[in-house]
């Protein structure tokens, strides 16, 4: 049989696999809700097309076990992968000639498409990822993932806003379709990227969801998933829409979310990684969902001050993110050991459908908030939220002595 790539080639064509993923995301999610509010957009108009493009992501666990069912056969995973990928860029080129703010319902139903075939990549991307590469390069391997996820988010997000005054949207779009599609190509020419063996599922565990719901660690994870990034994924819509509110340029919102935005949840996720190992998950997820809902009510509490200088904010958000990414990293490694072979990618799939959830209704209920009150009561709400979820980390851990269906 021929031999796996090398852990190089491996962490390499990952990170590109991210990055073309975080490409995207990046700018539908920071960039674009900035720019449209600029444009005069209506701040829940905006936070509903978020929300509408994150139920992709919500329901892929649906079909996260036809993706575990393909991945024996000799190009299954990998062509999953290029089809997702080629549906992605292709749903984005049309942006180029479309106008974002008079034509906003075809752009609505173009997004969408390309929602559903970025969930679809990113559960073939997790599922071939378990498929080939050793447990003791996984920690290494997440991190060239997350790096990549994360320059993708930077370049295209908070970049876009910065480069879009120079290269214009136009071009802008053009090199994302080009960065969506560098990794397709990087899949194609990578050789036997399913040449590690696994375990075919047994024929009792391809009744996967019936294993899945009598485990309690699964109910209790999915409902912390839900819930517990509330004031964050709120954050994360709002502020964008917010500092333009308060008159700061879309270009310095862009140099924002571009570089100490990106820059702080990376540091946190790396630390993050170090520390969750020598801690313990639970207990720095829950430092985590407190430093991220102080940050969120803290940036409530600036925004209620007209004098506030934009600095203030860009301390806070800094400070934020940091929190973020100490909580993501470590909750997603919580996440993987909650999952159990040979239908890992369906039960992390669900794990991370419940986070894309937690997302899409925090993003409407913030955004529906926001026309009804004002940004502060909606920080306020959406951390009393999250916090709310602590008490579930007791009982979020895995538990061996719970039936498994064999």
């Amino acid at each position: 049989m021929p031999s796996a790539p090398s852990s190089n080639r491996s962490r390499l064509l990952f990170a590109l696999l991210y990055l073309g993923e975080g490409a995207p995301i990046g700018f539908i999610w920071w960039a674009l809700p900035t720019w449209l509010r600029s444009q005069g957009l209506p701040i829940e108009q905006i936070t509903a097309l978020t929300a509408v493009l994150v139920l992709p992501w919500v329901g892929k666990f649906l079909w996260a076990p036809l993706i575990d069912r393909i991945r024996d056969t000799r190009r299954g995973l990998r062509g999953c992968i290029v089809i997702a990928q080629l549906t992605m860029g292709a749903t984005l080129l049309p942006l180029t000639w479309l106008n974002l703010s008079e034509q906003f319902e075809i752009i609505r139903n173009l997004l969408i498409l390309h929602a559903f075939a970025a969930a679809t990549q990113d559960v073939a991307v997790d599922a071939l990822a378990l498929r080939i590469v050793p447990v003791a390069d996984r920690g290494r391997l997440n991190g060239g993932m997350q790096a990549g996820m994360l320059i993708g988010r930077s370049v295209f997000g908070g970049g876009a806003l910065v480069l879009s005054v120079s290269l214009g949207w136009p071009l802008l779009i053009y090199c994302l379709v080009g960065c969506v599609w560098l990794s397709t190509v990087a899949v194609l020419f990578m050789r036997n990227v399913e040449a590690i063996p696994v375990e075919s599922p047994s024929p009792r565990s391809r009744s996967g969801f019936l294993l899945i719901l009598r485990r309690r660690s699964v109910w209790v994870g999915l409902l912390f998933a839900g819930t517990a990034g509330a004031a964050y994924e709120a954050a994360g819509v709002l502020c964008g829409p917010m500092l333009v509110d308060r008159g700061v340029p879309t270009d310095t919102v862009g140099w924002l979310f571009g570089i100490p935005v990106v820059g702080a949840t990376i540091i946190g996720g790396l630390l993050g990684g170090v520390f969750s190992d020598r801690v313990g998950r639970n207990r720095l997820i829950g430092a985590g969902i407190v430093g991220f809902a102080a940050m969120v009510l803290l940036l409530g509490g600036l925004n209620s001050r007209p004098a506030v200088a934009p600095m203030a904010f860009f301390v806070v958000l800094t400070g934020l993110y940091f929190c973020i990414g100490v909580f993501t990293v470590a909750s997603y490694a919580l996440f993987m050991e909650l999952s159990r072979p040979p239908l890992a990618a369906t039960q992390f799939s669900g794990f991370m459908s419940a986070t894309n959830g937690c997302e899409a209704w925090a993003s409407w209920l913030g955004g529906l908030i926001v026309s009804r009150f004002d940004y502060g009561m909606a920080f306020v709400v959406m951390s009393v939220l999250s916090l709310a979820a602590l008490p579930l980390l007791r009982w979020l851990k895995p538990d061996n002595e719970e039936p498994d269906g064999t």
